[in-house]
């Protein structure tokens, strides 16, 4: 056979081999075996839980006014529903990425396919995928580009368009997006960059976040280079003008849109300064309402709190100006022990409106608003007096107790009636002699309120306490010596009471979350107005009491161009000092504490001023000068008072010539609270008139213009030597 036949046979049979029924047959079962490989993929792969990336969200604390205060968690995601997102915005991020999303069935096979042969033959990685498979590799699956994750992708993504409405599918893919600065999902990405929640976007500004998503960092025009800038620009034209083919965009409306330039990136709200103080308390609150601490810490929370932003500015700065700008924490070993406290509520609405946690959360966590390990002083006797009021007490002579009550004032002076003895000292060892109890008040008279205790009943007292709003605990102890605040309290406990007493006796409790709401949830608000707990007589005679002790008594410091009432307290050796006051429209506490690097309590002597550091001062300064600017500079809004005869005032008695230690002489520079600069008159007789019931609405106090140069004689505030509790 010649080469000829040779080639003509050997083409023969190769022409036999592959005839195009052949070709065709091998076609069609190739095609069966891959659809049934694919159909075999299809069953055996499950749609899998979320990742947990994708679930994660960041908790959002605001301001009253919706204006953030802070985020915290990992992720910086707070999901949103599309209901709350813009129809153009929506229609703006399909048209940038899927504008066959509503039609398809949540695969594109060429893009697809395309993008696995680019990754098979190592050219650039790529997407070409759907919306839904957007959806699935953010929510189910890792950010790896290999042919296993995006044959998986694919599977997931048809499994997931037949269960899943179109709707749910872009909101996922809205929320679970990287939109660069640190911004995942929506809600997240219209903070970062235009300083508005999602629901306020306009059409432009989400045609310019679903340009983004391409290429978030280079895309973001505060840093893109010249070349970034323009390519992100003509992606935004891109998309409108793919809305406008869709007929989502009229074009006229397209015509007069000009590309929204972003802000610059601003750092996410830490917890240093007063922050991490709110942070915490509000977190504490939603626990006490039921909400577990690791539901909050899992995130998606957001929780608006009652803290008024000017007020809560106008506290940091009184604090600032009275208190951290004359001590040197740096180098000065008794300056870095003081610590301050403050919460300040509204007795209307029981909301926190501003509170003062320390110096910063970062450099002192525990928060000297809210800590319960210092004793309130002397600012727990109008709860003495308040007790006595609603229980109708008697002295041991069978004298009804009311303002003009005359009591002994004399220092040391052993109680009567009571098994447990007590005999405490008044501030620098000074007798009154006769006194009322107004007096007593003004000049917080110990020996006067340890023999009142005793006449209500240290029992009555506990449960009036209690009801007004402070903690049982095992220092709470029934006794004389309770008269002087022995027990452990914080400036929110302290607000919580005198708020009850502004308040004509109905229950207050101090509440900071205004809102708190999760997805489709939302915790339960606390109950922040309550039942009466306090009759109106019994409480209104205790605030017209305190504005004597800001007119003319131990709190004359805290006096300015409105109606005020308060108490002062230093606790036993100066560990800490107490201004507790109110005007009709805002009661706050304000607590200094000494406090050693190791935690333990120190004394306050010698370190903000020289001698004591009592609550006349320092706290009814800081307590002053943030109720000014709280306030706008003053108010001319008047106690609304109802005292009855308990409230009625008479003359000072003339002090027994028997008294057991004579007053002492007035230093010229007395270093005290309580301005008394004359005697008071002389009374016929000690025990006062009793009138008819009287609705009283005090004037404001005026203190003059001298008051912080010349420094009053010494008055009654708690004794600073110590003594023994029984």
């Amino acid at each position: 056979m010649g080469r000829a036949d040779k080639r003509q046979g050997k083409s023969g049979r190769i022409r036999r081999l592959f005839t195009w029924r052949k070709l065709l047959g091998t076609f069609l079962v190739g095609c069966l075996l891959v659809l049934g490989a694919f159909y075999a993929v299809y069953l055996l792969v499950p749609v899998p839980v979320a990742n947990a990336q994708a679930t994660m969200q960041s908790n959002v604390y605001k301001y009253a006014n919706g204006k953030v205060l802070a985020r915290t968690g990992e992720v910086n995601r707070e999901i949103v529903g599309l209901e709350k997102i813009p129809t153009g915005v929506q229609k703006a991020f399909v048209a940038a990425e899927n504008k066959t999303f509503y039609k398809d069935h949540g695969v594109d096979i060429k893009g697809t396919a395309r993008a696995a042969l680019n990754t098979v033959t190592g050219k650039a990685k790529q997407g070409g995928s759907t919306i839904t498979q957007q959806y699935v590799k953010n929510y189910y699956l890792d950010q790896d580009q290999t042919v296993t994750r995006k044959l998986k992708e694919m599977v997931i993504a048809l499994k997931v368009d037949q269960r899943t409405e179109k709707s749910e599918i872009l909101a996922g893919y809205m929320n679970t997006s990287y939109y660069g600065r640190g911004a995942y999902g929506i809600q997240a990405a219209a903070q970062s960059y235009y300083g508005v929640d999602a629901s306020r976007l306009t059409v432009a500004q989400g045609a310019y976040l679903a340009s983004l998503l391409q290429a978030p960092n280079q895309y973001d025009w505060t840093s893109a280079t010249p070349t970034g800038r323009k390519l992100v620009e003509e992606r935004w034209n891109y998309t409108l003008d793919n809305m406008v083919e869709e007929g989502w965009l009229p074009q006229t409306e397209r015509a007069g849109l000009k590309f929204p330039v972003p802000q610059k990136p601003k750092p996410a709200p830490g917890m240093e300064g007063q922050t991490g103080y709110l942070v915490e308390a509000a977190n504490q609150e939603l626990m006490r309402q039921g909400i577990s601490e690791g539901d909050i810490r899992a995130g998606g929370w957001t929780i608006t709190l009652n803290i008024d932003e000017k007020k809560q500015k106008s506290l940091v700065k009184a604090v600032e100006r009275q208190l951290e700008d004359k001590l040197d924490r740096k180098d000065d070993e008794k300056d870095a022990t003081v610590q301050a406290g403050a919460t300040s509520v509204d007795p209307k609405t029981g909301r926190v409106l501003a509170l003062y946690g320390g110096v910063g959360a970062t450099e002192h966590w525990m928060s000297n608003a809210t800590r319960r390990d210092y004793q309130p002083a002397s600012t727990f006797k109008p709860i003495v007096l308040a007790s006595a009021l609603e229980n109708g007490a008697d002295t041991q002579d069978g004298r009804k107790i009311g303002l003009g009550t005359v009591y002994d004032g004399t220092s040391k002076r052993p109680v009567e009636g009571s098994d447990v003895p007590f005999n405490p000292e008044n501030e620098d060892d000074r007798s009154y002699g006769p006194v009322t109890v107004q007096k007593a008040t003004n000049s917080s008279i110990n020996s006067v309120y340890a023999q009142m205790i005793v006449d209500v009943g240290p029992g009555n007292v506990k449960k009036t306490a209690l009801d007004l709003g402070l903690r049982d605990s095992p220092d709470f102890v029934e006794s004389p010596a309770m008269s002087l605040g022995t027990m452990g309290a914080s400036t929110w406990d302290m607000a919580a009471a005198y708020a009850t007493l502004d308040n004509h006796g109905v229950k207050v409790t101090p509440t900071i979350v205004k809102s708190a709401a999760h997805k489709n949830r939302q915790a339960e608000p606390v109950k922040a107005i309550g039942e009466r707990v306090l009759s109106r007589e019994a409480a209104d005679t205790v605030t017209k009491a305190m504005t004597g002790v800001v007119s003319s008594g131990s709190g004359f410091r805290a006096a300015g161009d409105y109606a005020a009432a308060g108490k002062t307290g230093t606790s036993e050796n100066n560990r800490s000092a107490w201004f507790v006051g109110y005007t009709p429209e805002l009661v706050t506490a304000v607590g200094l504490f000494g406090e050693d690097p190791k935690g333990g309590q120190v004394t306050l002597t010698d370190t903000i001023n020289p001698g004591r550091a009592n609550g006349g001062r320092t706290p009814a300064q800081i307590w002053g000068a943030y109720t000014t600017g709280a306030l706008g500079g003053g108010s001319d809004t008047p106690f609304d008072l109802e005292t009855g005869d308990s409230g009625v005032l008479a003359p000072e008695p003339t002090p027994s010539r028997t008294t057991e230690s004579p007053t002492p002489t007035p230093p010229a520079t007395p270093d005290t609270d309580t301005p008394d600069p004359t005697p008071p008159p002389t009374p016929t007789a000690t025990t006062p008139p009793q009138p008819t019931r009287t609705t009283t609405t005090p004037p404001k106090p005026t203190p003059s213009a001298s008051d912080a140069t010349i420094e009053p004689p010494d008055g009654g505030e708690d004794a600073e030597r110590p003594f023994q509790l029984p």
